[in-house]
């Protein structure tokens, strides 16, 4: 029996100190994007590829996020008081958006502690892994591009883009053999964190997107700590190759890694432009400037 993808998880219980002073006391994920916090952009692509759990991974001063997605009475009682019809509908909507629950990580302990914290929610059944920074916009939600890959496979499937040049350094980078049937799916042998540009075995970078089965668990629970004594979600994917068929999936869109700061612009440029009560205006704007 075909098993379908149901909840995704978030990772949100970093510091986020490429954004200090600001994530100093708002969390990094709660960074906007134009009006938009990082996070929501993220539930909202989970719940367009059919995700109906959403399952949050935070750490101490991360209320706000709880805040957001919960019901703000007195913000709504105030916009209904005042006529604003179209606002409150725009905060109604995000507290209605999700089934959301929240997981608690003490300790910051990598990638693969925080998707471990999830276990019990998530069961035994496959499940998605959204990080927040990489915001990606497409004709079709990123994400639901992977679960239609998992509905045909029945197998963990990664996000990937190709990056060339010394770029690739920055990413953990497939190895394997694209599918002749569909290029876009890359039958994983393994892959190499970081590699120097020299050692890199492809130019498939692997991003912030992930559709996992649930033997991920007992290998994140089984594996050594690495590098400051993080458990590396990487690490638990080399080991489910050992029992499991994993693939990679370039993936039709435009990543934008808003966990820094040029690539934050960026996305706010990109996503301004394509606002139609702000893009004519804010192109206008770009093009008068002496660049």
């Amino acid at each position: 029996m075909k098993t379908k993808v149901r909840k995704a998880v978030f990772p949100a219980a970093g510091f986020g100190t490429r954004f200090l002073p600001a994530t100093k006391v708002i969390p990094k994920e709660m960074l906007a994007v134009v009006d938009k916090p990082i996070i929501q952009y993220g539930v909202e692509e989970a719940l367009a590829a059919g995700c109906d759990h959403i399952i949050i991974i935070i750490a101490r001063g991360k209320t706000s996020i709880e805040d957001h997605f919960d019901v703000s009475f007195e913000l709504e009682a105030s916009l209904e008081k005042r006529g604003k019809k179209e606002l409150l509908e725009i905060s109604r909507g995000v507290s209605n958006m999700a089934q959301i629950s929240y997981v608690r990580q003490k300790e910051a302990k990598g990638l693969g502690h925080a998707v471990l914290m999830a276990k019990d929610l998530v069961g035994d059944e496959p499940f998605a892994v959204i990080l927040p920074d990489d915001v990606i916009d497409g004709p079709t939600p990123c994400l639901k591009q992977m679960i239609d890959v998992f509905d045909k496979m029945q197998s963990s499937i990664l996000a990937t883009m190709e990056v060339d040049g010394p770029g690739i350094s920055a990413y953990g980078v497939m190895d394997g053999k694209a599918l002749p049937d569909n290029p876009r799916i890359i039958e994983a042998k393994g892959m190499v964190e970081k590699p120097k540009l020299e050692d890199a075995p492809s130019k498939n970078a692997i991003i912030g997107r992930y559709v996992l089965t649930p033997a991920i668990f007992e290998l994140l629970e089984k594996i050594e700590p690495g590098a400051g004594g993080e458990l590396q979600l990487t690490d638990g994917i080399k080991g489910l190759l050992k029992t499991e068929k994993v693939y990679g999936y370039n993936f039709e869109g435009t990543r934008h890694d808003a966990g820094d700061k040029l690539g934050m612009l960026m996305a706010t440029v990109d996503f301004a432009l394509k606002r139609k009560d702000l893009g004519p205006a804010f192109r206008e704007y770009l093009k008068s400037l002496s660049l």
